[in-house]
């Protein structure tokens, strides 16, 4: 592989615009290289000071390295999940060990440790308060949870442990990846497509014509896939979508069955090398369910109070099922299913709501809404050097017109991008004059249906929903006004980090805001009234259903980190098949579970910690109710919320925070209410 100098490569340019259009494969090795050689020579540098340690010669030293390093690392993590190219993923695999030795290591570097372990000992460290405390403490832990005390000889292994679990979980990121992007179906008979949206049938023509075929080719991105499952009314078509989707992971040669177990053994064993029990209980103590078991307590207690409900959904579609001459109710039918009951019952399509939220205008009424809550402005700029022509860029100033942070935004599939929804941090601002912090950098990432020669790019409510929940994690990075970058923005508990993502999402449900939002992308008429009350009279329509799915998936992650054990269960996939028996309606709804193509689980941040969607959403319906009680747009409550929670990053505990901004603890009630109504 070709070699880079320092000075032309853009992985070392240290500035705050990062050049994504010039980074090629050829940098990623050297430039990560120089990163950790670099900050090698600086914890050595700072191992060895002859100096007493104080906040500034050490910790403040310490974090400025090891931000450098994570800041230089994210530009290619980023072009990994948005523009995979095989020469990408060569140079990221090469220099993979590398980097999880470094991490490994950081923490268990003795004269490191010794000079932390004597600055909390010193007179200084008596003296700080709030959070510089706070930071002190929590880096010491986090070295304590690291091996930091381990023996030499368990150093070495949670070396290699380390190392050999982020190859595995790369190597399963892949796979999805490839599954996903190399699964095509052509279609030459139109009659098979009956009752499928034109804009998504449009997609299928153009994808065939890049083929050179006539007719329709189907993919597996995201889109697609939700079109024919939804509207399909032939139904092989929705099971041969179905069955593609839910198999990727489970075949050759991109088959995740085999490393799933290795990466179950792996953290359990890191775990019980660190004094814990099991895998949750090192991962959640320091999150706000606090241990494995208060975590699964209130999983249980979620899936027993949703139970009569889920049973109520059920019923429903069975009934549905057999009225249509279905037979059995069969998992490709259930969306198809629930889209056309939505339209019996409450007279209400997808199709019918998308054409008033064309993209264009969500946004500019998401940042009207912003405007109007929390006093910050938002605006769209010319996008520097982004990875591809659809990328956008906008910036947030504050109410005095100060520049908070900047973000892109990409919002379209792409065989080389991944699937779903997210948002990630590039870069923390730095301290400056007057309290102030120098902008932040972000990105949010969706895989809306795009734009045809004949319309706009047209949103469903629940990608209106999903464009919400990413900006509200933007917000949280970008109104971050936490001094110290590691206490700061989305670098809080697990089971917080979902509360102001999933808070935003409460305004697309409201008329005030949907009238910012919702205008005819042909006759600029606003979204009708009597639609909007046929919305929220379906809102809770197969809440049951879709709440005890969520809860499923926190079962199985929290039960395959606690009670799995390869060499007796055998394949994790029918062990979780059997685990969720008794929350499905046959073996076969058992079985249609994602467990070999579970991102969150084995390559992203969730391992131990699905709970926690709903745990913060217990939070966040409460949160909610002082704005349905004080007003959507009351600037006060809005500025309350920006400064007790929203701008506070991890500058205190998550119950503090929410108890500094609603006085009281929680009421769990607020969710019960909102998501499933009565059970009868």
């Amino acid at each position: 592989m070709a070699q880079t100098t320092t000075e032309t490569n853009p992985l070392l340019h240290r500035t705050q615009e990062i050049p994504f259009q010039d980074i090629r494969a050829q940098h990623v090795v050297p430039g990560i290289r120089v990163l950790i050689q670099e900050a090698e020579e600086a914890i050595e540098e700072l191992a060895g000071n002859p100096s007493p340690p104080s906040w500034d010669n050490t910790l403040a030293v310490l974090d400025e390295v090891t931000l450098r390093v994570r800041e230089g690392m994210t530009p290619v993590q980023h072009l990994l999940a948005v523009s995979e190219t095989e020469a990408l993923r060569k140079a990221w695999n090469e220099v993979l060990p590398q980097v999880s030795s470094f991490w490994t290591r950081l923490f268990l570097h003795k004269g490191l440790w010794a000079r932390l372990k004597a600055l909390a000992e010193s007179e200084e460290a008596a003296e700080l308060v709030g959070l510089r405390r706070r930071h002190l403490q929590k880096t010491l832990k986090d070295f304590r949870r690291s091996g930091a005390d381990l023996p030499p000889e368990d150093r070495t292994r949670l070396e290699e442990m380390e190392v050999e679990l982020a190859q595995v979980a790369q190597r399963f990121s892949e796979h999805v990846l490839d599954a996903t992007a190399d699964w095509t179906h052509h279609v030459t008979d139109e009659d098979r497509l009956a009752g499928i949206p034109a804009d998504a049938l449009a997609r299928f023509q153009r994808r065939a014509r890049e083929d050179d075929l006539e007719g329709w080719v189907l993919t597996l991105d995201a889109p697609s896939v939700q079109a024919i499952l939804k509207h399909a009314r032939n139904r092989e078509l929705r099971r041969l979508v179905h069955g593609a989707y839910l198999d990727r992971g489970r075949e050759e040669p991109w088959d995740n069955r085999t490393l799933i177990p290795r990466i179950l053994e792996l953290r359990q064993e890191k775990a019980r090398l660190l004094g814990y029990p099991d895998y949750p209980d090192f991962r959640l103590e320091e999150q706000m369910a606090g241990s494995g078991t208060r975590a699964r307590e209130f999983v249980e207690e979620m899936l027993q109070r949703t139970l009569p409900y889920w049973k109520r959904d059920l019923t429903i579609l069975q009934e549905a099922a057999q009225k249509r001459d279905l037979g059995t109710l069969r998992p490709w039918d259930v969306s198809f299913l629930i889209e056309q009951l939505r339209q019996e019952r409450f007279q209400l399509k997808d199709e019918e709501l998308r054409p008033y939220f064309p993209l264009d205008r969500v946004l500019e009424g998401m940042f009207v809404l912003t405007h109007r809550i929390f006093g910050l402005r938002v605006r769209e700029v010319e996008a520097t050097k982004p990875w591809h022509h659809d990328v956008r860029f906008f910036e947030i100033l504050d109410p005095e017109g100060e520049l908070l942070g900047r973000f892109f935004a990409d919002f379209f599939p792409r065989p080389e991008k991944r699937q779903g929804a997210w948002m990630n941090d590039f870069l923390h601002g730095r301290p400056v004059a007057d309290d102030r912090l120098s902008p932040h950098l972000g990105v949010i990432c969706m895989n809306f249906p795009p734009p045809s020669e004949e319309q706009p790019a047209l949103l469903t409510h629940r990608d209106v929903q999903t464009l919400f929940h990413e900006f509200g994690h933007l917000l949280h990075h970008c109104t971050s006004r936490v001094p110290i970058p590691a206490r700061g923005g989305i670098n809080v508990a697990w089971d917080w980090v979902e509360v102001p993502s999933q808070l935003m999402e409460n305004w697309t449900w409201e008329r005030e805001a949907l009238d910012l939002l919702a205008r005819h992308w042909e006759t600029d008429d606003p979204l009708p009234r009597e639609l909007h009350e046929r919305m929220l009279k379906a809102r809770r329509f197969m809440g049951g259903w879709a709440q005890m799915r969520q809860l499923s998936f926190g079962l199985l992650d929290l039960s395959l980190h606690t009670t799995f054990e390869p060499e007796v269960d055998g394949d994790p996939v029918e062990w979780v098949t059997q685990l969720l028996r008794p929350y499905s309606p046959d073996e076969e709804f058992a079985g249609a579970h994602p467990l070999p193509s579970f991102l969150h689980l084995f390559s992203g941040g969730y391992a131990s910690s699905y709970y926690s969607y709903l745990w913060s959403e217990v939070m966040e319906a409460d949160i909610f109710t002082r704005f349905l009680d004080r007003g959507l747009f009351d600037r006060e409550t809005g500025a309350r919320y920006l400064e007790s929670i929203l701008s506070a990053g991890d500058r205190d505990d998550p119950d503090v925070l929410f108890r500094s901004f609603m006085g009281r603890e929680p009421d769990p009630e607020a969710l019960i209410r909102r998501n499933l109504g009565e059970a009868t």
